[in-house]
């Protein structure tokens, strides 16, 4: 068994570079702007069928991914302007979108899926080790938590978070509350939308199931990282959803050198939130000092 786990940890680790993106997208929404979003279930497979045609199309694989991203962005814009302008809940927005998009994606592909073996892809460009392209994952993983870190640190970046901390302050200080949700939103689907390029160029193939479940990968992800290294400050929350990746993948590594089913996958995801949500529950109860099952007085 662990033979089998330790074969499979380059694989796993290079995929968790990929769900960190989703992780960190799925973040932003949900952490930063108080906005549940389930639209990555949509985003992330949009991103890989978009970018599968473009390669096919002879479209140069970097701006295949900026185009995917930009795709994703765009749909991020349609859910929050369900929810601001026609008040549809968050979670509802989401879904009727990522809905909408199973048909878009396959309408895109024309199949249900296409291989890209034959085409460029922006790992072309290196040797085709793992460990190359791990370093260029890594290096975007830097780039974009750096880059985020260093905005929410700017007079726009605090007015980003204070809508979700507070809309009705950030309001009356004359921040642009709808602008601002857009901006989230567009942000974290575009994330989803290029970590779903990102790894049909490294897989070499698109399918259009790919986004079966990433949602909730996400979450696990991010969860794991939070209960791991905290969110009390703005790093700590940045780089949570990126650890969390590295952790939850390997977790899923040892599921499979345990022998268990593909199918099993989704349960343990499951248990895995479940039991991160109950530490983050004894944990803040702790810092209280109180118990959740004792009755006021």
């Amino acid at each position: 068994m662990l033979e089998t786990f330790f074969n499979l940890i380059p694989t796993g680790l290079l995929q968790s570079l990929i769900i960190a993106f989703v992780a960190l997208g799925v973040m932003i929404p949900f952490r930063l702007l108080n906005f549940p979003d389930l639209t990555s279930e949509g985003t992330f497979p949009l991103g890989g069928c978009l970018c599968a045609l473009l390669l096919v199309h002879g479209v140069n694989p970097l701006l295949a991914l900026l185009i995917s991203a930009l795709a994703g962005s765009t749909i991020g814009i349609l859910t929050a302007l369900l929810h601001l302008k026609l008040r549809v809940n968050t979670l509802l927005a989401g879904i009727i979108l990522s809905t909408m998009l199973y048909s878009v994606n396959l309408r895109l592909m024309g199949k249900p899926n296409i291989a890209l073996f034959n085409y460029p892809t922006i790992f072309s460009f290196f040797t085709s080790n793992n460990f190359s392209k791990g370093a260029l994952l890594l290096i975007l993983n830097a780039l974009i938590i750096g880059g985020l870190y260093h905005f929410l640190l700017t007079e726009k970046g605090l007015r980003f978070r204070a809508v979700g901390l507070n809309p009705a302050v950030a309001a009356h200080q004359s921040t642009h509350l709808t602008l601002y949700t857009l901006l989230g939103l567009a942000l974290g689907n575009a994330l989803n939308s290029f970590s779903g390029a990102l790894l049909v160029q490294m897989q070499g193939y698109a399918d259009i199931g790919m986004g079966v479940g990433i949602i909730i990968h996400a979450l696990a992800a991010m969860m794991i990282g939070e209960t791991l290294i905290g969110t009390q400050r703005l790093y700590q929350l940045l780089l949570a959803p990126f650890i969390g990746a590295l952790i939850y993948q390997q977790i899923q590594g040892l599921v499979m050198a345990m022998g268990l089913q593909p199918s099993d996958f989704q349960f343990v995801t499951g248990t895995i939130v479940l039991l991160t949500l109950i530490i983050q529950f004894k944990r803040r109860d702790k810092l209280m000092g109180l118990s959740s099952f004792k009755k006021p007085l």
